[in-house]
């Protein structure tokens, strides 16, 4: 058959039955590639572009024949439902390839369908579409989390409320609790997460951090190679943490922190707002030109997995592996409580159904629920192996044969991550972040690698709360993982000082000081003959190097603070060690402290060595 008889085939067809035809072509389509995991990239890019491919056409169609539709019976709504699909579609590719102009491209097709209400009308007579509503509104929720567009989430955040509140008003037969379970938990994830927590960002910022190009090179013979983070897997498992969807607080914070923060600064939200005609040809270039900058590399690849299995845990661990570079590190961060390992079933522990998680589950996540992991059991803190260790000042249990938790306490061995279980990947270069009361046992690793010896980062076995009578998890998430992220923010956090309290200039001036001493702590390290050339090895790449001058601040400070000196299981640890020059015993590591603690008028918060003094000048202390 000749092209001019296809064309004049196509042509006798109305134009509505082309468009319902190309419609079922691309959900067909859809419904394959949502159920992908996320972590093995590589293999799906196809399936993407193909699937891509067809809402292409089937968005440029509807433009093009907009009016005969509508004059057939579509419904804007109908229009907004391929808008989410495409932004869904962006928003699942930036999960595989941690590329941010995937997500600037969500964003644009998510503030469209928001600016043109496609979903808003008829939505209070009808029950299905206030739902479709619900799950644009959650969904462009965590886009704009992600690209830390703080102005839209709390705008968001209020049509969310609203929109609720209308709903169980109007369809008083329907069950809308799940809903304000969501409501819930992004309130609960925002008052966590405050302005305070973001003055700076949590991404790597040219404008705030240095070049990857001028960090200090460490002499050859000890940096026998220079790796980079490839990639990374991030993950939690605590009980009532702070989340949204499936997105915790410790896990959004990593996450961000393994991104260039777009122009090396803040993103600004000077986008121009889409044409009313259905056009975001225009728009999409402005947006992609405010995010992207040419000359950052690209971001590590991360996978984040919300309370996985251990065997879809191993799973991940195994393809990303098999996926990393040559000249690739892997970065692994768990935060979960720690077990015995031979715990027995709790009495008395209740069973939680989360159901938010499935509501706007859609191409936000892929974790694979078994083993318990839909269906979640959890202990009170007196069911814990060893209740009488807690303690006022913080969490700290006693383990012999450790794990992390990561699922039902009742079900042995199935749920529980040991350091055997991590062994088998040291074939590959790993940096690992380990949060939890259990965190020691993971020294193990030293030692028994398989070929590449790994770095690791330890938390405290006790965790200092930082509010009284509550713990610092359910209010900030893990003290750790904020030292690690917003060193600074951490600092103020030990010593009470919130948003309200500080002075602006102040913190200013501390950060530029803390700036300038982590700085100093990496020339240090690079400039060491001690060095042990598994750190030396990663020095190079800006965000591991960050990871590990931050934590050298971390365990400094918990070093020297009146209620946890001298104590060690309330001090993070390292393997291997690092060399003495950054120790919290010498001159230069206490001066740091004692200068950040007298521009907050703490001095006296701290114990410093008698050799350490108070410069004669400045502002007094205050007694906190």
């Amino acid at each position: 058959m000749s092209h001019q008889q296809i064309n004049s085939n196509s042509s006798n067809i109305p134009v509505s039955e082309r468009y319902w035809t190309l419609v079922d072509k691309a959900d067909k389509k859809f419904s394959k590639i949502r159920d992908l995991p996320y972590y093995e990239r590589n293999r799906y890019d196809t399936y993407f572009y193909k699937v891509f491919k067809v809402y292409t056409q089937l968005w440029k169609f509807q433009q093009e024949n907009r009016q005969k539709l509508v004059e057939a019976g579509l419904k804007r709504w109908e229009i907004g439902e391929i808008a989410s699909r495409i932004a869904q579609l962006y928003y699942g590719q930036y999960m595989r390839t941690s590329e941010v102009n995937y997500l600037s491209e969500a964003f644009i097709f998510y503030e469209a369908i928001l600016t043109r209400e496609y979903f808003k009308e008829g939505s209070c007579q009808d029950a299905n579409l206030a739902n479709k509503q619900l799950r644009f509104l959650a969904r462009f929720l965590m886009v704009c989390l992600v690209l830390n567009r703080r102005e839209m989430v709390h705008q968001l955040v209020s049509q969310l409320k609203m929109l609720v509140d209308e709903c169980k008003r109007t369809f008083q037969d329907t069950d809308f609790k799940e809903w304000k379970l969501v409501v819930q938990e992004i309130v609960r994830f925002l008052k966590a997460d405050t302005v305070f927590m973001n003055i700076r960002p949590l991404r790597y910022s040219l404008v705030l951090d240095p070049h990857p190009d001028v960090l200090p090179h460490v002499a050859a013979p000890v940096a026998r190679k220079n790796l980079r983070l490839r990639d990374a897997v991030l993950s939690s498992y605590h009980h009532n943490e702070i989340k949204f969807s499936e997105l915790t607080l410790d896990t959004f914070r990593m996450l961000q922190c393994l991104e260039w923060e777009p122009s090396g600064s803040f993103y600004q939200s000077s986008v121009g707002k889409s044409g009313q005609n259905g056009a975001l040809g225009s728009s999409r270039v402005n947006h992609s030109q405010d995010i992207s900058d040419p000359t950052l590399p690209p971001n590590p690849r991360k996978a984040v997995l919300y309370r996985p299995s251990l065997t879809h845990f191993i799973a991940v661990l195994a393809t990303i592996c098999e996926e990393l570079p040559p000249d690739g590190v892997l970065l692994i961060y768990l935060s979960a409580s720690g077990a015995s390992g031979h715990a027995s079933s709790p009495s008395g522990s209740g069973t939680f159904i989360n159901t938010t998680e499935n509501i706007i589950r859609d191409f936000q996540s892929h974790t694979i629920h078994s083993d318990g992991t839909s269906t979640s059991s959890f202990s009170s803190p007196s069911d814990s192996p060893n209740p009488s260790a807690s303690q006022n000042k913080g969490d700290c249990i006693s383990y012999h044969n450790g794990c992390l938790q990561f699922g039902n306490r009742g079900s042995g061995g199935l749920n529980c991550i040991y350091p055997s279980d991590l062994i088998p990947f040291t074939r590959r270069p790993l940096f690992i972040i380990i949060e939890s009361e259990a965190s020691e046992v993971f020294k193990a690793i030293s030692g028994a690698e398989k070929g590449e010896r790994a770095a690791l980062l330890l938390s405290p076995s006790c965790s200092y709360r930082i509010c009284a009578g509550d713990s610092s998890r359910h209010s900030i998430g893990s003290l750790f993982t904020v030292f690690l992220t917003a060193p600074l923010q951490a600092f103020c956090l030990l010593l009470g000082i919130s948003g309200s309290d500080v002075e602006m200039e102040t913190y200013k001036n501390a950060e530029s000081l803390l700036s300038s001493s982590l700085n100093d702590w990496g020339l240090s390290l690079a400039t060491s003959d001690n060095l042990d050339p598994v750190w030396a090895q990663i020095l190079r790449d800006p965000f591991l190097r960050r990871f590990l001058l931050r934590f050298i601040f971390c365990r400094v400070v918990l070093t020297l603070f009146v209620q946890t000196y001298n104590k060690k299981e309330f001090q993070p640890d390292c393997m291997p060690a690092l060399p003495e020059s950054v120790s919290p015993t010498t001159t230069a590591s206490q001066t740091v402290v004692l200068q950040l603690a007298k521009l907050f008028r703490a001095t006296k918060r701290f114990t410093f060595t008698e050799a350490i003094s108070l410069p004669d000048h400045g502002n007094s202390d205050m007694e906190s």
